[in-house]
């Protein structure tokens, strides 16, 4: 018996086309070349067709299909396939190309999983006479951190308020490609994330002949850097950002710049003073006011409708 990725290779190699992760796994399935321990085997082939990708294996390759997903082949048959079909559907898809902003809901249902509550910060609502480029995050978060015993969080509640709670901002990218566009995109960040206990640059897509120049700009200037998956649960954090004691003069100033920063802060002061017994349902109130997420696999059809390329 084969493993899953032996299976898939024979598989790519028995048929001399472009196969979708379904096809795949339904011929290996079909000609018993593997088993699977898991419920979800297409899930399963379509991780580790992902795998051969983002590990550089040059015996899997894949071109975008016409409604966002990806279509696998095997490279050694490059020269004889067809590829004139998906060359137009690639052009069809660079003709409505997903926005930045519909990158948001995934990436909020990300920051959920991960127990960080979040919203997104729209700059068109910032005051018209502020003078200066980037002053504001593309989505703010808060962690509050929890403690078992309730005395112990009154108390600290009392003497420090900031100590129960970090601050995140985040700066949203759909792709970084360039050096040029990397270094941009880092500054942006780190100009408009001074306030915050910890900043992320993200990106959706990156040339990962970046990873060293962002692994340095990393520890010099302590931003993380996030890559975003079109399933939200499986992105990734590939550099931490460094913690830093918040900026209140800067918080200050943005909430008088912003009112959705200002109505975020709010709700984080509510939360904070909030009794024991109404924690539950501030906390259910807080999260209404945040973005809203996307429901178990939601995910796929939501990036179908906004042209978002996806695995399922």
């Amino acid at each position: 018996m084969m493993t899953i990725k032996e299976a898939i290779l024979k598989t790519l190699r028995d048929n001399k086309k472009f196969m979708n992760h379904k096809e795949v796994c339904d011929f290996i399935i079909k000609n018993d070349l593997a088993k699977f321990e898991t419920k979800t085997p297409d899930a399963t082939v379509s991780a580790t067709l992902g795998d051969f990708i983002r590990k550089n294996d040059n015996r899997v390759k894949r071109i975008k299909n016409n409604n966002g997903s990806y279509l696998y082949y095997f490279s050694n048959y490059e020269n004889e396939l067809n590829f004139k079909n998906e060359k137009s559907s690639l052009l069809n898809n660079k003709k409505i190309k997903y926005k930045e902003r519909d990158l948001h809901p995934l990436f909020v249902t990300y920051l959920k999983s991960i127990n960080i509550l979040s919203k997104t910060i729209y700059h068109e609502e910032s005051k018209k006479n502020s003078n200066q480029k980037w002053i504001h995050p593309d989505i703010v978060g808060v962690e509050f951190i929890k403690l078992k015993s309730k005395i112990s969080s009154k108390f600290l509640k009392t003497i420090d308020k900031n100590k129960f709670f970090n601050l995140y901002s985040f700066e949203l990218k759909r792709e970084i490609k360039t050096d040029y566009e990397l270094k941009e995109a880092y500054f942006q960040a780190v100009s408009n994330s001074s306030w915050a206990n910890y900043a992320y640059l993200v990106a959706f897509e990156l040339n990962d002949n970046l990873l060293d120049e962002l692994q340095r700009l990393n520890q010099s200037f302590g931003i993380g850097f996030i890559l975003l998956k079109s399933n939200p649960y499986e992105s990734k954090i590939l550099f931490n950002a460094k913690y830093r004691e918040l900026d209140f003069k800067t918080i200050d100033r943005l909430c008088d710049e912003n009112k959705g920063f200002r109505g975020f802060i709010e709700l984080i002061d509510k939360y904070l003073d909030a009794e024991e017994k109404y924690l539950n349902g501030v906390k259910k109130e807080f999260e209404e006011k945040c973005d809203n997420i996307l429901k178990d696999e939601e995910y796929i059809s939501y990036c179908k409708n906004k042209n978002i390329p996806y695995e399922e």
